[in-house]
């Protein structure tokens, strides 16, 4: 993707929340072309607000910008600098006599160059001046990301869930066919029916928990525990993955193991989410797993490291979102809905700390956790 290349398409529908949104601030911009009395008020009110703001000529030349125009777009060398590939003088010209402003869907260069930004841009004619037209300006590009990576949670939610549910519904046909009959099949088909229904609780149980820590209603019941204790009951509860993978574990924690006042419920997910993620994304036996702890006078630090095939610079800044996998580099096998690490951010912020990650590709990725005393 060029970082100079522009393209639009024309958005249409009906009065939404946004579109509300910019008939105010629409009025607020039509206030400041014709009371210049009170430029230094209402200037300071367009200044406030996100949405970027600017008021042109039919042949682009500006007359105003709010900060947030500037912000998200180079306007230092002109309008049509900042609209490449866009025809805005053809734009102007053809939509000077329209009442109904013309909303489109920008992608232009941001700032960084290698960083392409989408914007909504919402453009008409200034009714107090037709010579004028204000262009209301906002960055959307979160807003899409997020959408597509809800869409790709759906599609990933439904193959996780719809996969034991065959497996469940097959081995209950099975069952009632009377086709088993020997003891050892039957146990057979039930380890496999409790395997998969566990599976689904545990999405559901992810689901529910991020639920509840996003929207504040988590209540932590907190009490002291030992860290080191916990990490030691995951990684028994992991033993299956662990045989299978032979990774190569040690913990580092001070000779009391480490205590700490918080919820242990979520602890117990944060290190498991953590620990199963390093397993199941190197697939490869001898994995170096180093789970240590740190503790000062106000703080503790806990770090869960692998040495393991990273995590691609592109992907970081991602990886705490909701429903965003970046397992599709690494192994076509590993599943899971993408909340993983979301629930580990939000349950290490519950508890008033912060978590971080440092990767490099083939050679170390570590979770660093540091969470007030």
């Amino acid at each position: 993707m060029s970082a100079r290349t522009g393209s639009a398409s024309v958005a249409s529908g009906p009065m939404n929340q946004q579109e509300d949104k910019s008939a105010r601030l629409s009025l607020i911009t039509q206030a400041f072309a014709t009371n210049p009395d009170r430029h230094d008020i209402l200037a300071s009110l367009l200044n406030s607000v996100r949405q970027g703001v600017l008021v042109i000529d039919c042949k682009a030349n500006l007359h105003y910008a709010n900060q947030a125009a500037y912000r998200l777009l180079d306007l230092d060398h002109g309008v049509l600098t900042a609209f490449p590939d866009c025809d805005l003088i053809l734009i102007l010209g053809t939509w000077q006599t329209e009442s109904t402003p013309l909303i489109l869907e920008l992608r232009l260069p941001a700032h960084d160059p290698h960083e392409d930004r989408i914007y909504r841009v919402e453009l008409a004619p200034l009714p107090v001046d037709p010579d004028l037209f204000q262009i209301l300006i906002d960055d959307i590009t979160e807003n899409l990301l997020s959408e597509q990576i809800r869409k790709d949670f759906v599609t990933n939610a439904s193959h996780e869930l719809r996969t034991p549910l065959s497996l469940i519904s097959g081995y209950i046909e099975t069952l009632q066919s009377g086709l088993i009959k020997g003891s050892a099949s039957l146990h057979r088909c039930l380890e496999v029916m409790e395997k998969h229904s566990k599976r689904m609780m545990r999405i559901i149980e992810d689901m529910l928990t991020i639920s509840r820590l996003e929207s504040g209603d988590a209540q932590l019941r907190c009490d002291s525990f030992l860290v080191r204790g916990c990490v030691e009951d995951v990684l028994e509860h992991l033993t299956p993955l662990i045989e299978l993978r032979h990774p190569v574990v040690t913990l580092d924690f001070p000779n009391n193991g480490g205590l700490l006042n918080g919820d242990r419920f979520y602890w117990d997910q944060v290190f498991t989410n953590l620990i199963e993620n390093a397993l199941k994304e190197n697939p490869r036996t001898g994995l170096k797993l180093h789970i240590s702890g740190r503790w000062t006078a106000s703080e503790c630090v806990l770090t869960v490291e692998d040495d393991g095939v990273g995590i691609p610079a592109d992907d970081v800044p991602f990886v705490f979102k909701r429903f965003f996998r970046c397992a599709k580099h690494h192994s076509q096998e590993t599943k899971g809905t993408g909340l993983g690490l979301s629930i580990v951010k939000r349950a290490v912020e519950a508890h008033g700390g912060s978590v971080r990650l440092e990767s490099k590709a083939n050679q170390r990725t570590a979770f660093i956790m540091t969470v007030p005393l």
